[in-house]
Formats: C-alpha cells, structure tokens, sequence
C-alpha cells in the first residue's frame, strides 16, 4: 500500500484514510455515490447458501456508510474441474440477496481459480449530509450491535464436525441476513459513527473506532449476544487462526479486567458478514432499541456498552 500514490479530490468525501467500511464520491449537492468490493473463498459447504452469504457481506458496507446498495457486479473465481451448476447455485444465491437489498444485479466478471471464489462489486447512494463513518463517537454515547457474533468459531466446529444443527443454523442465519433492517431502523436517529464487524472481530472493529475517534469503548461483555454454544467451542479450542491474529494485533490497547480467555477468543473472533457496530447518543439507545424490535431482525441486537472519555486504553471491558 506504501507504493500507491495518494490521490485527491474535493469530492471524494470518504477515501481511505480512515480505513472506511466503503468509499463515498459527492455527485451533486443531494447525492453521493458508495463504491465498495468484496469477495472470498467458501464458509460454508452449500454452494447457494455461499452465494447468500458473500452477497450480504459485500452489500453490507453500503449499510455501514448509512446508504443503500443499487447497483451490483459479480466477482467469480471458479476451479474448472468443478461442475459449472456449482457455480451456478453460488451465482443464485448472490443474485437473491441482491433482490432482497433493492438492488440490481448487472454482469461481472469471472477467472479460473484453484478454488471458489465469489462476491459483489457494490455501487449504492447516501445523502452526501448523512454518511455514517467508522470515527465520530462520543464520550456518552451507547454502542449498539446488531448482530451476534461467533461465527468464525461456529464455523470452525462444523470443520471439525463438532457443531450442533442448531449452532450451525444460527450461523448460517446470522452471516446470511442483511443489514438492511438494521440500518433503515436507525437512519432516522442521529448516528455518530459506524460499522460493521467483519474480519477483525469485534473487538478489532470497535478498536479502530475507539482511535479514530480518540475516545475508549467500554463493552459490558456480559451483553454482547453470541451465536449458541460459541463459548463452548472457544472453550474446546475450535478457535480460527485469524482470532489469534486479531489477538496479537489489537491486545495491547485493551483492557481485559477478569474476561475470561473463552470469551476473549470470542470477542476476537474474525466475523463474517456481522452486524452493525453502532454509537450514538446514550439517551436515545431505548428509542434505538424499539426501533430494531419494530423492525423484525432475524439476529439478536443489544446495547453492549457505552462510550467514555479517552483512558489509557482504547477498550475497557467489565
């Protein structure tokens, strides 16, 4: 990233220096354009539940910026020693979360690849005055999560054939639903900063708020909602490499009290598709939370903490 030039524009309003969920161009004084991409290798064996899956996740930055998704391209690796109706299903599932978001699907393009890969190119809009970015939380705020996180974890024990149908369904649900819900139920709220949690776990994505906005985040871990039994499988050890990554790399500005390494496993745990990390003013967290009730989420959302004036770490957990 070093070698890339920097480049300027007066309407580039979101670029990447913030490390931003998404990129966000002003096209008139009403209207600005989101521009993102996502893609990757298979989380799961059903090749139309990957499809859904990947699909979300790349829709999701849209949520994250407070826009919509309209317009989507498909991003296809594909194996040639599989049969072409595999792909077929991955390219089905994609194309029915993008129905489901509003928007529309318009081509892409596709690569033989020593294995799948799949995901969308994502184009959406977003009043140039009502962008929510990763950095602008407030000493005072609450911090809301939209979805249960553990399923890289999950994910892991169905590797190992130790997940439960249950839990295995659960992730499946969470990692496969928009944040679409979410993001409409709160845009009428003034919120201060956003994103979603996605491969640096929670804890990761909560971190570069916390910096960004020079504030520390303080998550009450008794409240964050887990996938079923993800405590348990962290407490086996089905733990992902890219948790420990996320450990090594964002510990040090924590402060981890009595959580125990279970739980902490879980909080660094690498997400795929999560939900929406939210801050906004603390006095309108129950009027949040009604709002996300009223809008039926098929996930499990709660306030999981607050926000304070900067301490000597950037998270505080109790």
């Amino acid at each position: 990233m070093s070698k890339l030039p920097e480049f300027s524009d007066e309407n580039l309003l979101v670029g990447v220096a913030t490390s931003d969920d998404a990129a966000v161009y002003r096209v008139t004084d009403e209207l600005a354009m989101i521009q993102t991409v996502d893609f990757f290798t298979p989380v799961v064996d059903d090749p139309y539940v990957f499809g859904q899956i990947a699909a979300a996740n790349a829709l999701s930055d849209a949520y994250a910026m407070g826009g919509a998704p309209r317009v989507a391209l498909n991003v296809v690796g594909f194996p040639g020693c599989l049969d072409p109706s595999v792909l077929g299903d991955i390219m089905a599932g994609g194309a029915d979360k993008v129905k489901e978001a509003g928007a529309i699907l318009i081509g892409g393009h596709s690569i033989q690849t020593e294995e799948p890969i799949y995901g969308l190119c994502v184009s959406g809009f977003v009043h140039p005055g009502r962008i929510w970015r990763n950095f602008g939380a407030r000493p005072g705020d609450a911090l809301i999560l939209t979805k249960q996180i553990g399923s890289g974890i999950v994910n892991t024990a169905v590797k190992g054939g130790l997940a439960s149908e249950e839990a295995a369904a659960e992730a499946i649900r969470v990692m496969s639903s928009l944040n679409r819900r979410a993001k409409e139920a709160l845009e009428a709220l003034p919120v201060h900063a956003c994103t979603d949690v996605t491969g640096f776990g929670l804890l990761g994505h909560a971190m570069e708020m916390a910096e960004a906005s020079d504030v520390t985040l303080c998550l009450d871990t008794g409240r964050i909602p887990m996938i079923a039994e993800a405590l348990d499988y962290a407490s086996m050890g089905l733990v992902p490499a890219g948790a420990y990554r996320n450990r090594g790399y964002y510990l040090g500005q924590v402060d981890v009290g009595g959580t125990p390494e279970s739980v902490m496993d879980v909080l660094f745990d690498p997400q795929t598709s999560g939900g929406l990390l939210v801050s906004l003013d603390g006095e309108l967290a129950d009027q949040a939370m009604e709002r996300l009730a009223d809008a039926g989420l098929d996930t499990a959302a709660a306030v999981i903490g607050h926000v304070a004036e900067r301490g000597e770490k950037h998270i505080r957990l109790h």
